[in-house]
């Protein structure tokens, strides 16, 4: 992968972020969902590319301690990022949803057919998930009538280079969600977050992640588990104790938002 952090093209990036729109009047947002074990860093991405787009520190997901084990997102949530101020604003054409984290064994954590539910868009905004009971058609949160605009057409697994094997069980949930994934055609990819946590040489230096040994094979190893290729998995850094802007971190948020949006505008063409 070639190197994200030149000046040049981190402003290249970010122009085509902020300059994207779909090319389809049905479409006006360009849907992400995020999916992932609890505790992998959904909501705090979520926060950084606000930052990276924004240009500044934001908070539009809140976010749970670091060391908390449970679910903190439990409702189904349309994430929009403004643009510009004042009396011009308007929001980006990319949104991201963030859903209740999984979790090991049964009724614990999202349950895998709200997770579908949502790729073909018949989950209401606001929907509060039950790990017991998934979403019906008879459920209020329940969407009959999905446009364009209401499904999923980027799928995000977000994973921690910090954690530990993944459970069996929450691997077979996964697997179960991606088959649905690729059955409806919606492209997929891979956020490996916490990289300065999980490796010394990128916590010294961030621009150290590509020649990290410990986080290649971390890599290899998620590739393996969750069956998407290396070059569809994105090492980032979420921004977390920072309190100002930091180019090497949005370098890296920038390379996996411009992926998001070449593969799901590719979609959008196709659906």
């Amino acid at each position: 992968m070639s190197s994200p952090f030149s000046p040049r093209r981190k402003q290249e990036y970010l122009q085509y972020a902020q300059e994207y729109k779909p090319n389809r009047e049905d479409i006006k947002y360009l849907r992400v969902l995020l999916y992932g074990p609890v505790g992998a860093g959904r909501s705090s991405f979520i926060n950084s590319a606000s930052n990276v787009l924004r240009g500044r520190m934001t908070s539009p997901a809140l976010v749970c301690d670091a060391v908390a084990s449970q679910n903190f997102t439990r409702k189904y949530e349309t994430h929009k990022f403004i643009k510009g101020r004042g009396s011009s604003k308007t929001f980006y054409p990319l949104v991201f949803n963030d859903i209740m984290g999984m979790e090991d064994g049964t009724n614990r954590g999202i349950h895998p057919d709200d997770i579908k539910l949502a790729l073909r868009g018949h989950v209401k905004e606001g929907y509060k998930f039950n790990p017991v009971a998934p979403l019906t058609q008879d459920d209020p949160g329940y969407n009959p009538s999905p446009s364009a605009d209401d499904k999923v057409h980027v799928l995000v697994c977000v994973m921690s280079a910090n954690s530990s094997l993944i459970k069996s069980s929450v691997l077979e949930k996964m697997k179960s969600i991606r088959e649905t994934a690729s059955d409806l055609g919606i492209p997929q990819m891979l956020i490996m977050t916490h990289i300065d946590a999980a490796c010394n040489e990128t916590w010294k230096d961030l621009r150290n992640v590509y020649k990290s040994k410990y986080l290649r094979k971390k890599m290899k190893d998620f590739s393996s588990a969750v069956g998407i290729p290396m070059n569809c998995i994105f090492p980032v850094k979420n921004y977390s104790e920072e309190i100002n802007l930091n180019d090497d971190i949005d370098a890296l948020i920038l390379s996996a938002l411009r992926k998001m949006v070449d593969f799901g505008d590719d979609f959008i063409e196709r659906i």
